[in-house]
């Protein structure tokens, strides 16, 4: 009876080491990009003469054999497979035999999975571009439609210059444009092959490491056999990138949730993206762009566990950097599905242009105004304006106006410092004249927006 209980437990043990060792119920995600380094690496030891063109075809129909199973649910993953290369090389040799035995010449899972690895990430970099050109494009469409619509300028979430909507969206069209040069940049600098480092020092057979990167599409081999195997470098850099293009998601999504409540009512947002709540029916919860700002912490969450899994890892590869998928993937498919859905957020939501407009005349926007003028007209040092205007302010809060509305003699009367004051000084305070009035490169003015629209639709052209 002992012995029996003994065995059984030794067998749980046994079984709940496989699964824990085991990564095939998630690195099948890699299954195309196995299949697609197999036949490269095969067709590579074909032309070298290390496998016959019999074994090679056999072994490429194979592949594309297990390929089909896996796309139309007929493959069965096991646990004893451990990982994908194992399952996809299992099946290929029972569906093709002893050819199947030669695939896996001259390399190891060390470099196989590498390369797979970097295949998904190159693939999934492009993929995310393409995205953020459409998101970049959704802001810019919307700027140009909102270059003369006031809104508050703020800092410190509080109301500071007057500026239009347009140039607030191209805000945002700038963050992700950034992000999208993150990860060309990535992609450019991670376009090389693994493929033939074999174990962690290269392989003693003939092979044309540059015929299997050609074949996979990437730029040139990796230079060093011993880096390439451990490096998870490309990993990481999609993580961080991801990681600040939700960053950025999760600015507007702030922005939305604000502007969308009682207090701001600046914009709408379909019925879509927003929901009631369940016990009090005049409530509509921006839950979609809340949902986008808690899914940035799981990002972030995903990169810190990679970083740490990395930390301490001596030359060359380990089995930790089994731990260096699943954070990809999930982070890979919370920015695919978060991009997706906030472009249709921002295309769809109703703009409120009144609320916007009649939110510039609270706290006093055109006050840099005043003190520009001064200095401009009155050849007066800045600080001495500054505290000129201080008094302008407030006098307006006493007469309860904002200081675009003070009439000449208003502001007369709370500056007598001023030597001459004309009905120049009024236009100066309007809040459009404002806003027109910073025109400086980069700035608010309509004059600039039209002109950041124009350079990004020229950006957009050319990628």
């Amino acid at each position: 009876m002992a012995q029996a209980k003994e065995q059984i437990l030794k067998n749980t043990n046994a079984k709940i080491l496989d699964e824990f060792n085991a990564s095939v119920m998630f690195d099948k995600e890699l299954y195309d990009q196995d299949i697609r380094g197999s036949i490269a690496h095969s067709k590579m030891l074909c032309a070298q003469g290390i496998l016959t063109l019999e074994d090679q075809q056999d072994i490429e129909r194979g592949l594309l054999q297990v390929k089909e199973e896996i796309e139309s649910g007929k493959f069965e993953f096991k646990i004893a497979d451990e990982d994908i290369h194992m399952a996809v090389e299992s099946r290929l040799t029972q569906i093709v035999g002893d050819a199947g035995k030669r695939l896996h010449t001259a390399r190891s899972r060390n470099d196989q999975v590498a390369t797979d690895f970097r295949l998904y990430v190159k693939e999934k970099n492009q993929s995310i571009m393409k995205q953020l050109k459409t998101l970049v494009e959704t802001f810019v469409d919307l700027a140009a439609k909102h270059t003369t619509t006031l809104i508050p300028g703020m800092t410190h979430l509080q109301h500071a210059q007057p500026i239009n909507f347009g140039f607030h969206m191209l805000a945002y069209a700038n963050m992700f444009k950034r992000d999208y040069e993150r990860f060309q940049s990535s992609w450019q600098r991670n376009d090389y092959s693994p493929l033939g480092s074999a174990a962690l020092a290269g392989t003693p057979h003939n092979i044309d490491r540059f015929k299997s990167c050609e074949l996979l599409g990437f730029k040139e081999p990796t230079a060093c056999a011993l880096d390439t195997v451990s490096d998870r470098d490309f990993a990481l850099e999609i993580l961080f990138n991801i990681s600040t293009s939700m960053m950025h998601i999760s600015r507007i999504s702030e922005e939305l949730i604000l502007w969308s409540s009682y207090e701001f009512q600046f914009v709408k947002m379909s019925d879509e993206y927003a929901t009631t709540s369940s016990i009090m029916p005049q409530k509509k919860n921006p839950d979609v762009p809340e949902l986008l700002r808690g899914k940035t912490g799981r990002a972030f969450g995903n990169l810190i566990s990679l970083l740490t899994v990395m930390k301490g890892l001596p030359l060359a590869y380990n089995k930790d950097t089994q731990e260096d998928k699943e954070g990809v993937f999930d982070s890979v498919k919370t920015i695919e599905i978060s991009i997706s859905i906030l472009n249709d957020v921002i295309k769809t939501m109703h703009v409120n242009v009144e609320k916007m407009e009649n939110a510039c005349k609270i706290g006093h926007l055109s006050a840099t105004d005043l003190a520009d003028y001064l200095v401009q007209k009155q050849n007066m040092p800045f600080r001495t304006a500054y505290y000129i205007t201080k008094s302008v302010v407030a006098r307006a809060n006493e007469l309860n106006k904002d200081m675009s509305e003070l009439t000449i003699d208003e502001i007369r009367s709370a500056a007598s410092e001023i030597e001459t004051i004309n009905e120049e000084i009024v236009d100066f305070l309007n809040l459009r004249n404002s806003m027109n009035a910073r025109n400086s490169f980069g700035g608010t003015s309509s004059e600039q927006t039209l002109l950041q629209i124009e350079n990004f639709n020229k950006w957009l052209k050319t990628i």
